[in-house]
């Protein structure tokens, strides 16, 4: 079964850490996608830019109302993902522990069948 881990951070972390800090973490995530890649688990993955360069869209009846930015505020945001294959659950969250990352969160990926 595929699911996603979903990896959050405070917002404007990655844009305050050094480039030092930012190599370490980068080595740490290379290290995971190895380790993920030796087991047979990584389908695959992405960082993301930050919040401040999304857009949401929430839809009101026919028409979709565009926010620049993220709809939320928070103090954490998404700022990437990978997808892994796991046979259950609790093999997945052990594969999130090897995780770098401070905030993982698990789901299952809805498989459709086309």
């Amino acid at each position: 079964m595929k699911y996603a881990l979903l990896l959050y951070s405070a917002t404007g972390a990655w844009a305050e850490a050094s480039e030092q800090e930012q190599a370490a973490i980068m080595a740490e995530h290379e290290k995971f996608t190895a380790l993920l890649v030796e087991r047979g688990a990584l389908v695959g993955g992405e960082a993301l830019h930050g919040p401040e360069q999304g857009v949401t869209l929430r839809r009101s009846g026919g028409d979709a109302l565009r926010t620049d930015g993220p709809f939320a505020e928070t103090v954490e945001h998404l700022g990437g993902f990978y997808i892994v294959e796991a046979a259950d659950l609790d093999a997945a969250i052990e594969l999130a522990r090897a995780c770098p990352e401070e905030i993982v969160e698990v789901r299952p990926v809805v498989e459709s069948s086309g």
